[in-house]
């Protein structure tokens, strides 16, 4: 052999073990990237082919906002509408508590699963009556589960333990805005909740009809009685409306609200202590004398309320409904009955019952 072809043979040699050499460095290269990062050299889809699965953990990633909400067999299509209205016009990591009695919760559940709710979060909770026993007296006027559920928004810390900071909504009303909006706004040093005053805007002026006038504490609270008059507050105060409450948690265990809201109960199922005038909130005259002159407001665009009271078609326009952040359809006339205002924006977020037990009343249904 000659020492050109020597040459050749080394050099093609050479040639094979360099190639060799990268390989096996590429290979060592693919498999440490693929320990650091197990995703890469994956195609991710295209945003719109992700599933409604992998898109829900997306959008709802960051700090929980908790919603205390309860629900009733009769009125469950509230619950269901307020909670929707809440989910679809956010991207907020929302989980709901919804406090409810034994008998409504095979029903709710069925309601969440068979329908687009069914990625919500939310945890059942079951209330006990038991809680309430010495510290109201019967009213024959109110169904009792109605009445007694309406004062889980005093258990809130009980309800949702271990968080600095929650919501409460009834179960008549409609979010329009973001919740995480809501949620942000600032309470003042020291308060334990923020309140809606009614007085602060148009949704109060005047006398509500039908339900006298309650925009004040002595719509509420009877101020010949003794124990009212030793409390020193002015009977003109302004009052608020407790169907939307943002509750500083640590502040109300800090100062034992609901201890607090448990004695006046209990004062006033012995002295009856609110006013005759009263229409039925039961739960704000107690309320009203823990959080005197002790609370924060809310913008009052997130709490448009007495759409559910007579002349409320006259009083708002479509453009300011449309407008407002939170609708309340406090007062007799409900959304998902025949002779409420506005009945249209509340279909918007309604949720067919998929068990059909639960129809709103329309005009046309007859």
């Amino acid at each position: 052999m000659t020492l050109r072809k020597v040459n050749v043979v080394i050099l093609i040699l050479l040639a094979v073990a360099f190639l060799i050499i990268v390989q096996r460095n590429l290979l060592n290269l693919s498999d440490f990237l693929h320990k650091e990062n197990p995703d890469a050299g994956q195609i991710l889809p295209f945003e719109a082919e992700l599933s409604p699965d992998i898109k829900l953990k997306m959008e709802r990633k960051g700090e929980e906002i908790p919603v205390l909400i309860t629900a009733t067999e009769d009125r469950l299509g509230a619950v269901i509408t307020a909670m929707n209205s809440v989910y679809q016009n956010s991207k907020a990591n929302v989980v709901f508590t919804i406090v409810t009695p034994n008998d409504t919760v095979g029903h709710l559940k069925a309601w969440m699963s068979k329908t687009k709710l069914k990625n919500v979060k939310y945890k059942v909770v079951i209330f006990q009556p038991e809680l309430l026993n010495g510290k109201i007296s019967k009213d024959p006027t109110m169904p009792e589960a109605a009445k007694l559920l309406s004062f889980a928004r005093f258990y809130l810390p009980v309800y949702i333990p271990e968080v600095e900071k929650a919501i409460y909504l009834d179960d008549d009303i409609v979010v329009q805005g973001d919740i995480q909006d809501l949620y942000e706004t600032n309470l003042k040093p020291g308060h334990a909740a923020a309140f809606s005053d009614d007085c602060d805007s148009a949704s109060a002026k005047g006398i509500v009809r039908g339900a006298g006038n309650q925009n004040n504490y002595m719509g509420f609270l009877d101020f010949k009685k003794e124990a009212i008059k030793k409390l020193g507050m002015r009977a003109n105060t302004c009052s608020f409306n407790p169907g939307l409450i943002i509750a500083n948690l640590t502040e109300w265990k800090n100062q034992n609200i609901t201890q607090q809201l448990e004695h006046w109960m209990e004062r006033n199922s012995q002295e009856n202590l609110y006013s005759n005038a009263l229409a039925d909130s039961v739960t704000t005259p107690p309320l009203l004398i823990v959080f005197y002159k002790r609370h924060s407001s809310i913008d009052p665009m997130w709490h448009v309320r007495h759409l559910g009271t007579t002349g409320a078609g006259n009083r708002y326009s479509p453009q300011f409904v449309r407008a407002a952040k939170l609708l309340h359809w406090n007062g007799h006339y409900k959304p998902w009955g025949r002779t409420s205002s506005f009945s249209d924006v509340w279909d918007q977020w309604f949720i067919p019952d998929p068990t059909g037990k639960f129809h709103p009343v329309r005009r046309h249904a007859d």
